[in-house]
This record gives structure tokens, C-alpha cells and sequence, in this order.
């Protein structure tokens, strides 16, 4: 083999590697954006049943095609608290055995001897792909083209990649070279790094296969770079959890050690075969005679369902475990400062699941802006402070909510997203200033109640009666406000809309009644002025509120 005809084969096999990471985020891209609402409600299925979390993440990983992106967002969940570590190890367990589905593919297009090959077929799906993406004038049609480009170029980077290791298998030199890499060990090694370096097990278990039918290396050699494929694939989740909380870390730690002692387990297993004579590759061979693509592919099957088998009983047992490996500070954190609740960086890389993630987070600031507006009334009807702490750690974390949420939808909005999701986002803008603004309107109810306080006067029962009676409006506003804006249910706007009504039509009424207290003395002019800004400011929370319930109709 000339060097010429080295060089173009090294060269061949790097494009056919760079084809297929590109098809793979391709396809995963096009099939989460699309999925992106079935998605969203798998991982709401998420409970404290094992089983459950583990199917969770092998349909989730098995729809989007990465086990990373799927541990990459579970790990974002619990840095946001919103799965505990226990849910977080089954959905990663559940992603182990999602991403099988990829080698099943790859050994399927390698079936057929003939000109025209299975392999051929699918990659054909490319070119009917590139059409739809360049003709198609719907999103979602769009989309369709973009995941059977991705899936026929999958074939054609397998083409490529298996072209140059035929021609490497021609070479007696370079066969003979890759048959002293026997050590199982030092197999697993260079699996694991392979796999780091192009942060793919996806793409490392396919050129395992490759190799492996081309001749250039055996079965069980190929056995081996696949169980280290799935060392190397924790790289991506642990880089993820260094830079998030304890809890992050945590999961990721779990991933790692669950791969980890699989791994050694097979080993361990494969020892004992040696031991006996025989070894993987032997028994793969005997199930599946004659198909070698199908021998790897039904091992890193088998290697992940069993890794599983054996790992879930032990589940809180590595909870447990990894608790104690990084243990909680105790003074790690003000449980009282300001935090998001339902958004992380690393949900970045899941797009549609952080729209999601974003609505939520803007539901939960509304309810603590309503939380401010309630007890604003109440300090300013009873001028009892006792829970003021409490009114400013709220008004505290709705400027904090304020900042980050918007700072989070920008970096969202530089994310692949479909329309719908897109001008939903351009809302959340508005609708974060709106609570923030109601939260200030809050505040200001306090103060006037502080001047009550400092003036030593308060307001009479007949005014008190009508701020309880406005505050049952603007609880009818809120409620119907919120389910418009988390369902988009146009009753619920409807109904929202006559209720500000109603609040417009309360504060005049209250305005006439406050004349005529003023009138006959049962009211001084100071205490008058300071209920007529509070009615004010609860016709403008009442503005800010309809203006919520408006999103909705942006979807989302």
C-alpha cells in the first residue's frame, strides 16, 4: 500500500467520521424539534417508579438519537431541582440502552452483498431529504426533509468510513499491526478515549462495527472498543456537571460510575471465558452466525440492558454512594436567596424542553408577584408587618427572576427553534416586566401603609371592606390570566378580559364612595389620598395582568 493511497484512505475515513457526527446532530436536532411537545410530556412522566424513569430516558434518547443530549438535559433538571437523583439515574440508565438503537441502524444498512445494498437505500434518503429542505415551504415538512437527510447521510459517512477500512484490511501490514492490540484492557482504553476525543459513542461503536466487518479487526477486539465507547461517552456529562451545582455533579457521577462498573463487570465476566476457552466474540458468532454487524451491534445491546438488570436494584444504594463522595457543604448556599427554579445552562442543548422549562419559570415569578399583591393588601388593611421579611425577600427575587429569565430567553433565542416556539419567546420579555412591574406596585401599597403607620392612622372598615372586595377581583383576574397563559384557553382570556372590567368599574365606584367619606368626615383628607393611589395601583397591577393573559394567544 503506497503512502499515496494511505493518505487518501486516512483522509476518506475523517470525512466519512466528520459526515456522520454532522448527519447525527443533524437528524437529533430535526427529531427533537419536531418531538419536541411529546418530549416535553415524556419527561413529565418522570416519577419515583425505576422502571418508568428507565423507559423515560431509552424512548427520549432513542427519539432524539444522543444519550448525551438526553444526560446533558437530565442533568440540568436536577441542577434546577426539579428531579431528584434518583429520577435523574434512571432516565441516565434508560439512556444507555436508547442509544443501542444508532448500531442497530448501522448493522441494518450493512446488510447486502448485491450493487444495490441496503446501506445504498437508506442513503439514497439523503437526496430525497436535500429536496424537501430546499422546496418545502412548511416548518414542519421542513423538518421532515432535515431528519431523513440526516439519516441517509448517516449511511453515506458509513460508506465512506467503511471504504477506507477495506482498504486498510487490504494492507497485511496494518491488519497485522491492529491484531497485537489483544489486551482487553488497553482495548477498553482506546475506546474510551476514541470516544472522547469525538464525544460520540454513537460514532465510535459504528466504526467498531465497521472495522469489524471489513476484517480489520475480530469480534472481539471490536467487543471491547465498545465497551470502553461507553467510558468515554461520560466525558460530555461530566464536563457538564463540573460547571453546575452539587446535585449536577452528583448525577453526572452517576453516569460515570454506572458505565464504569458495567464495564468491569464484562471484564470481569470475559476473564472467566477466557478462562474457559472461549470468549464474547465466540458466543456472538454462534447466536448470529455469518453477520458480523449484527454480532457487535447485539452486544452493546445486551452489554447495556444487562448493565442495567444488575444496576437498578441498586439505585439508592449509588444515591447513597455518590452523596458521600460529594457530600453537601454546610454552608453552601443561602436557601433563601433568589434562584430559578426551573432553568439551567445545560438545558441549552434541548432547546424545545427549555421553551418548556421557560414557561414554567415565568409561572412561578407570577405567582410570587401575586404572592407581593396579596400580602401588600393585607399589611395595608390590618397594618400589621409582621411578615414584611417575607414581602421583601418576594420583591428581592422578582428583580432577580426579572434578570435572568430574560437573560436565559436571549441565549435561548440564539438556539435552533421551530416558529411557535420562537414568538413565544419574543413575548416573555414583556410579560417578566409585567411581574416585575407588579411586584413594584406592591411595594408601593406597602409604603402607603407605612405612612398610615408613621401618621398613626389607618384606614376605616369600609374602606377595608372594599380593598378584601378588590382583591377577590384581581384573585378572579390572576387565576383565569394564568390558565390562559399556561394553556392558551381562550375562555379563560375571555373571562379575564371582563374582569379587568370589572376592576375598572370597582376603582371609580370606590373613588365616588371616597368622596363621600371625605364629605362626611369619616376620613381625613391624607388618609383618602393614600387609598385612592392604592386603588390606582391595583387598576395598574389589574393592566399588567390582562397583558399576561394576552401572550397566550402566542402560543408557546
Amino acid at each position: 500500500m503506497s503512502g499515496t493511497a494511505i493518505a487518501v484512505s486516512i483522509l476518506t475515513l475523517v470525512a466519512g467520521v466528520g459526515v456522520f457526527l454532522i448527519a447525527c446532530g443533524m437528524m437529533s436536532s430535526n427529531l427533537e424539534s419536531l418531538g419536541s411537545k411529546r418530549l416535553k410530556s415524556l419527561f413529565a412522566k418522570t416519577t419515583g417508579k425505576k422502571l418508568v424513569g428507565v423507559g423515560v430516558g431509552a424512548a427520549a434518547t432513542a427519539a432524539i438519537q444522543s444519550s448525551s443530549a438526553t444526560t446533558v438535559m437530565v442533568i440540568g433538571f436536577v441542577n434546577a431541582g426539579i428531579m431528584t437523583l434518583t429520577q435523574a439515574a434512571t432516565v441516565i440508565f434508560g439512556a444507555n440502552i436508547g442509544t443501542t438503537i444508532t448500531g442497530q441502524l448501522v448493522a441494518l444498512g450493512m446488510f447486502g452483498n448485491s450493487a444495490i445494498s441496503s446501506s445504498v437505500v437508506f442513503a439514497a434518503l439523503a437526496g430525497i431529504g436535500a429536496f424537501m429542505l430546499a422546496f418545502a415551504k412548511r416548518d414542519r415538512v421542513r423538518k421532515v426533509g432535515g431528519i431523513l437527510a440526516g439519516f441517509g447521510m448517516i449511511f453515506v459517512g458509513l460508506s465512506l468510513m467503511s471504504g477506507a477500512m477495506e482498504s486498510f484490511a487490504a494492507n497485511d501490514g496494518v491488519r497485522d499491526f491492529l491484531a497485537t492490540f489483544k489486551n482487553p484492557f488497553l482495548l477498553v482504553l482506546i475506546g474510551a478515549l476514541l470516544t472522547a476525543v469525538v464525544q460520540s459513542s454513537s460514532v465510535m461503536t459504528s466504526m467498531a462495527i465497521t472495522m469489524t466487518v471489513t476484517g480489520l479487526i475480530s469480534l472481539n477486539q471490536g467487543v471491547y472498543i465498545t465497551m470502553g465507547s461507553n467510558i468515554g461517552t461520560c466525558v460530555t456529562a461530566l464536563i457538564a456537571g463540573i460547571a453546575s451545582g452539587r446535585n449536577a455533579k452528583r448525577a453526572a457521577l452517576i453516569h460515570f460510575i454506572f458505565n464504569v462498573s458495567g464495564v468491569i463487570i464484562f471484564l470481569l465476566v470475559g476473564m472467566f471465558m477466557r478462562l474457559g476457552g472461549t470468549d464474547y466474540g465466540h458466543v456472538f458468532q454462534k447466536i448470529f452466525p455469518g453477520v458480523p454487524q449484527t454480532q457487535l451491534a447485539m452486544f452493546h445491546t445486551v452489554f447495556n440492558v444487562a448493565t442495567v438488570i444488575l444496576i437498578l436494584p441498586l439505585t439508592n444504594l449509588l444515591v447513597k454512594l455518590v452523596t458521600k463522595i460529594i457530600p453537601d457543604k454546610k454552608t453552601e448556599i443561602d436557601k433563601d436567596a433568589p434562584r430559578l427554579r426551573y432553568l439551567d445552562e445545560h438545558m441549552l442543548a434541548t432547546p424545545p424542553i427549555a421553551v418548556q422549562q421557560t414557561k414554567n419559570e415565568v409561572v412561578a415569578m407570577a405567582q410570587t408577584a401575586f404572592d407581593n399583591f396579596v400580602l401588600s393588601c393585607e399589611i395595608a388593611s390590618t397594618l400589621d408587618f409582621a411578615r414584611d421579611e417575607e414581602f421583601r425577600a418576594n420583591e428581592k427575587a422578582l428583580n432577580y427572576l426579572n434578570r435572568n429569565i430574560t437573560a436565559f430567553t436571549v441565549k435561548l433565542l440564539k438556539c435552533e427553534l421551530d416558529e411557535r416556539d420562537r414568538t413565544y419567546l419574543t413575548t416573555v420579555f414583556k410579560t417578566v416586566t409585567d411581574l416585575e412591574r407588579i411586584g413594584d406596585y406592591a411595594e408601593n401599597i406597602v409604603e402607603y401603609a407605612e405612612k398610615l403607620r408613621d401618621g398613626g392612622e389607618r384606614f376605616s372598615e369600609d374602606a377595608v371592606t372594599e380593598i378584601a372586595a378588590l382583591r377577590v377581583l384581581v384573585q378572579s383576574l390572576y387565576d383565569n390570566a394564568l390558565k390562559a397563559y399556561v394553556g392558551a384557553d381562550k375562555q379563560a382570556l375571555a373571562n379575564a378580559y371582563v374582569t379587568e372590567e370589572s376592576i375598572d368599574d370597582m376603582t371609580d365606584k370606590l373613588s365616588e364612595n371616597h368622596i363621600a367619606r371625605l364629605s362626611s368626615g369619616a376620613c381625613t383628607p391624607d388618609v383618602g389620598a393614600l387609598f385612592l393611589m392604592l386603588t390606582s395601583n391595583v387598576e395598574r397591577i389589574a393592566d399588567h395582568l390582562i397583558n399576561v393573559a394576552k401572550a397566550a394567544q402566542y402560543g408557546g
